[in-house]
This record gives C-alpha cells, structure tokens and sequence, in this order.
C-alpha cells in the first residue's frame, strides 16, 4: 500500500508535469531563446554544437539564472524582489519579453485554474511563487522547470537544424544530469549568485531582434 507521502508526491508530479506541458498555454514553443539566429549564423548546426549551446545556456547563462530567480521566489513572502532582478537581468528586449509574456500568461491559467492569488511575475519568479502555494517541493519543481527549458530549446533545434526526433530526445537525456546538479546547486542558492556569462546567447538574443526572416518570437 501506498503512504501518504508517495501519494502526495506523485500528485506534486502530476501538478508540475501539467505547468511545464507543451500543451499548457505559456506559449513556450513560440520561442527559440536566441537560437534561431545562432542557427542562420552556423553557430549551432549539427547534434553536438546543439549540445555545446544548450550546456552553455543552462550552466553559464539562464538555466542557473532562472533556478536561482525560481528558488528566491519560492523562498521570499513576497516575490516582487525576485521579479525585479530578473526583469533587469534580461539581456535584450526579447529575452525580456520572453520571460514576462510566458510569466504573464502562466499566472492567467493558474489563477483561473487553481484559484491561487498569482500576479503577472517574469516566468521563473511565477513558477517558483505558485509551486511554494501550492505546496510543491522545491527540488522536484528546479529540476523539472530545468527540463522543460531544455525540452522546448532541443524541440526549435529539431525543426531549425533540423534535427531528427531521437537525436533531439537524447539531447535531452544527456543534459538531464546537468538539470539536476543545478537544481541542487540553486535550492541552497541565492540571488548573491547569479551570474551570466553565456555571452554568445545573449548576442544571439539580441541579432534576432533584427533577423530578417523568423519563425520564433525570440
């Protein structure tokens, strides 16, 4: 027979896997993070140089980033200061926009859904403030928060390489380890460490601002 605690966890799964589903109504394929331009410019154009950017990207630049903003939401009685660095710290005006209509649009559905009091937070920050609600570990929701930022970046690298569907989904497995040890890293973290140095990204955020020809937002 099943505990308490394992149902409860596996309920706190189901709720996670919902918020981060491609079917949630975020948006979150609409955009590329930069990699549409890294793309065109043959920055990333194989299964390996795809590997080498999304690492960069989650280590150095806004996967440690938004674990970090996640974890101070989550940790804070009132997110607004978590929301404020992360606004600054976006490195261009669509990294801005991505993270403040995903966030605007998450906090709509769960406030409909869930009937909790979520304001319009940047993304991460709104993921962190409505999984401490709700109740949802932190660790459980870094390290899928985490995932499904790698998800969505190798499913634009699948179509703008392209990319075949196995070797995008083992990209994924691959970085899974990489997911976790951040996530782990950014639940005893705070905003005294963020840090950005994934400068390619944010280039790359920046050039598609002005991209000529584009299927991405961002």
């Amino acid at each position: 027979m099943r505990t308490t605690a394992q149902i409860m966890r596996t309920e706190h799964v189901l709720t996670l896997t919902q918020w981060l589903s491609p079917a949630y109504p975020v948006g979150a394929f609409a955009y590329s993070h930069g990699l549409e331009w890294a793309v065109q410019s043959q920055q990333v154009s194989s299964h390996d140089s795809l590997k080498d950017w999304l690492e960069t990207i989650l280590r150095f630049g806004a996967g440690q980033a938004d674990a970090l903003f996640l974890s101070a939401a989550y940790h804070a009685d009132d997110p607004s200061e978590a929301d404020a660095q992360a606004r600054a710290f976006a490195a261009s005006a669509e990294r801005l926009k991505e993270t403040v209509l995903q966030g605007e649009a998450f906090a709509r559905a769960t406030t409909d859904i869930w009937q909790i009091a979520l304001p319009s937070l940047t993304y991460p920050v709104a993921i962190g403030r409505a999984a401490r609600l709700q109740g949802l570990p932190l660790d459980l929701t870094l390290a899928m928060y985490l995932q499904a930022f790698v998800s969505n970046m190798a499913a634009a690298g699948m179509r703008l390489v392209p990319l075949g569907q196995t070797e995008g989904q083992s990209l994924i497995k691959t970085l899974t380890p990489l997911c976790l040890e951040i996530a782990q890293s950014a639940e005893s973290g705070s905003l005294d460490d963020l840090s950005s140095t994934a400068f390619m990204g944010d280039i790359a955020s920046m050039k598609h601002e002005t991209q000529y020809s584009r299927i991405f937002r961002t």
